[in-house]
């Protein structure tokens, strides 16, 4: 797959898309000729982002999706593909947490943080496995987060989430590249802004990346992608 090349771009399908990383990544598939379509809980949210898409000579359309849902998530995939065309690329933007010291957490708190950081990944990546492996091309990208790796204090229910999504998609990777679908995680290793010069991760940055990881070329093939703003310590 070339840049810029619309002939051999497919649909991209980004699910849990907000103003920060989400809307970057539907500009930068959108750039590079991919037909893009953004789902979040109020699709609503996302008409500015459609028509700003649409402007710049892209295509692009929102989409209702509880990513928990599976009725939701399998009806994202089907109208995505038969308004835009047939899927090549699924992004799992989608993530939730509880800022609370462990002994204060409902199960009721952990269990909705879990799905939407992990059960959500599932349900998204095996619809796009369901698609791409028969294919044998494609990309499926999950977004983690700096707890996939670590477990901070008062952070349990994001970290609970997230190392079951890091792990998902290890094991996809697994199975799915001797089919030819690539999938990678991205350790998000820092704060996401606009602001803060060195000391922020720009999303348009971080775009790229998730972009230029999905155009490799096979024979080097990345799985687990970290990115982290210049001042950041690791």
């Amino acid at each position: 797959m070339t840049d810029n090349n619309p002939k051999e771009c497919g649909t991209c399908i980004i699910v849990g898309v907000g103003p920060g990383l989400g809307a970057a990544l539907a500009r930068r598939f959108a750039a590079a000729g991919h037909n893009v379509a953004v789902a979040a809980r109020n699709a609503d949210k996302l008409a500015g982002l459609v028509e700003e898409i649409g402007t710049a000579g892209g295509t692009a359309k929102a989409y209702a999706c509880d990513t928990t849902s599976e009725a939701d998530v399998m009806a994202l995939f089907e109208a995505a593909e038969a308004d835009l065309g047939a899927m090549d690329v699924t992004i799992y933007n989608a993530s939730g947490r509880v800022r609370k010291p462990v002994g204060e957490i409902t199960v009721a708190e952990f269990t909705e943080s879990w799905e939407r950081s992990c059960l959500g990944g599932f349900i998204v990546g095996r619809e796009g496995a369901r698609r791409l492996g028969p294919k044998g091309a494609g990309s499926i990208l999950f977004t983690g987060a700096t707890a996939s790796m670590k477990g901070f204090s008062n952070s349990a229910t994001f970290a609970a989430g997230k190392f079951a999504l890091r792990g998902l998609a290890e094991s996809m990777a697994r199975e799915l590249q001797p089919q030819g679908v690539h999938v990678a995680h991205f350790n998000i290793d820092g704060g996401i802004g606009e602001n803060g010069e060195d000391s922020s991760l720009r999303p348009a940055a971080i775009a790229e990346t998730y972009y230029q990881t999905h155009i490799q070329h096979r024979s080097a093939w990345s799985h687990s992608v970290e990115v982290r703003p210049w001042l950041e310590n690791f």
